[in-house]
């Protein structure tokens, strides 16, 4: 073992590692930042220049890149309420509210901080317990997924702020337009309406910058038009301003327990960041306490940035040990990674780490580093990307319409995909009018496809029976869960019904 380290500190030594770690990182915040430029679109366009690169090099490009793109998402998700990656989404709500309070280089900062964090605390738990979470994760079938993602969007009343009617009705909405397209068991064409373009059905990420950057394009436009544009904060007085000591002592205990959820999330093949955001975020609003702080969630509550920011980058420790020891990627990013390993002749598998240990110990070793410059990027950008809010609204609004039709092109090169994303604008603007949620318009949209899956599979292997998805202990316990929290959902929502009623009878 001290052999195997030693061999990867010489590896981990090298300039030529170090520059890919910082290119990586740089590209990946860049391409997270940007609505619609993923890191999976960042990934794809690196792993070329890795062909001709040492293995160890090639794979810290991708790994940086990864982790880069993971946390740059939270930028725009603060500064124009925009996620740019699915993982951003939950932070979308608290994270542009302090925004608009003028206090986005805090937002920033807490998001930098936490995220650091939780990457760093789930390579700790990847390293040490690598051996148990596999063992955990494989024993993850059809129905103990899909009991799980049900589990995930129990949680969708709970991000309906006014009516638990009208957040189920968006979440099921959602969920309908995940099932655009063609049918991925038995190849059928649903609600293509005869449109050859129709059959490649609703990209996750162009609907979500359609519903969260169209509106925001369009109520700036209207702003305009009543002559209401104009910047709404004093960029002389917006520095960098990290959390300190007091902050992490805080929300410790919230960290810990969005860290583990990060962690078993992304060791599930088939799940991911977004899953594990919305989870987290849920779990801070309904474990908060203090009436006042839990009334703030979505108003500007750091707890909301610190909970779904932890989670998603506590993701990554945990989708690397699937992808290294089994060799099953989680979601495109990890896909792309396992595609590097197989080129530079890296076979995940438990010989892996027997016979390449210590380019294993160079890959712990990369992620680590990665975060670190992530960091150091991130805090001495800050202070650049906050001088966004100094342009005009309305000027603003035209760049990232530029930004988000290029987006939505550039992600499967299709003109559909561009009317896409008009049409949820209309949606989401009109949804806003309303007073419908969106989020879980999200959620449904994130957790579709996946609850459709591995529902009809684990029907298909149980002959028809639903009895499989009580033959586990893991899915009986999903399932207790779901049943608590749509109880205690529908109970506090009654209570506040009790007591705006007596406030009234008082009034």
């Amino acid at each position: 073992m001290i052999e195997s380290i030693s061999a990867a500190l010489g590896l981990m030594s090298s300039f030529e590692v170090m520059i890919a770690i910082f290119i990586g990182s740089f590209a990946g915040i860049v391409f997270g930042a940007i609505p619609g430029l993923t890191y999976s679109m960042a990934l794809a366009l690196m792993l070329p220049f890795t062909f001709t690169m040492q293995p160890v090099t090639g794979i810290s490009l991708l790994l940086a890149t990864y982790i880069g793109g993971m946390t740059g998402g939270s930028i725009s998700a603060i500064l124009i309420g925009i996620p740019g990656t699915p993982s951003a989404a939950a932070t979308v709500a608290d994270g542009y509210a302090l925004t608009k309070k003028g206090e986005a280089s805090v937002a920033l900062g807490t998001a930098v901080v936490v995220s650091t964090v939780g990457g760093l605390v789930s390579l700790v738990i990847m390293v040490l317990l690598v051996d148990f979470i596999s063992t955990f994760a494989i024993r993850f079938g059809p129905a103990e997924i899909f009991m799980l993602v049900l589990f995930g969007f129990s949680t969708i009343c709970g991000l309906s702020e006014r009516s638990l009617f009208r957040g189920l009705v968006a979440g099921v909405l959602g969920l309908m337009l995940m099932t655009i397209g063609i049918d991925d068991i038995e190849g059928v064409q649903r609600f293509t309406f005869g449109n050859v373009q129709m059959l490649q059905g609703v990209n996750l990420l162009v609907a979500m910058i359609g519903l969260f950057a169209v509106p925001h394009i369009l109520e700036v436009f209207n702003s305009r038009l009543n002559k209401e544009d104009k910047v709404n904060f004093d960029i002389g007085e917006i520095k960098t301003k990290l959390p300190g000591f007091n902050f992490l002592k805080k929300y410790f205990n919230l960290m810990l327990r969005c860290t583990g959820l990060g962690v078993s999330i992304g060791a599930i093949p088939g799940s991911g960041g977004p899953i594990a955001a919305f989870l987290a975020y849920s779990n801070a609003k309904n474990s908060e306490k203090d009436p006042v702080e839990k009334e703030k969630f979505g108003k500007g509550n750091l707890a909301g940035i610190v909970a779904p920011e932890t989670a998603n980058n506590a993701v990554t420790g945990g989708a690397m040990v699937p992808l290294l020891s089994l060799g099953i990627p989680g979601d495109p990013a990890t896909a792309i990674i396992l595609g590097g390993l197989l080129i530079h002749g890296l076979v995940p598998g438990p010989m892996l780490f027997i016979e390449n240990a210590p380019q294993v110990y160079a890959i712990y070793m990369a992620i680590f580093v990665a975060y670190i410059v992530v960091f150091i990027l991130q805090v001495n950008f800050i202070k650049h990307i906050v001088k966004i809010l100094a342009v005009k609204p309305h000027h603003l609004a035209c760049g990232i319409l530029v930004m988000v039709v290029v987006g939505a092109y550039a992600i499967r090169s299709s003109f559909l995909d561009v009317n896409v994303m008009i049409i949820m604008g209309l949606l989401g603007y009109f949804f806003n009018r309303i007073k419908l949620p969106v989020t879980p318009i999200v959620l449904g949209l994130v957790l579709g496809r996946t609850l459709e899956s591995e529902y009809r599979t684990a029907m298909s292997l149980s002959d028809g029976s639903p009895i499989i998805f009580f033959s586990s202990v893991v899915s009986v316990l999903f399932f207790l869960l779901i049943v608590l929290t749509i109880f205690l959902q529908v109970r506090k929502r009654m209570i506040e019904i009790k007591r705006n009623k007596l406030m009234k009878k008082e009034a």
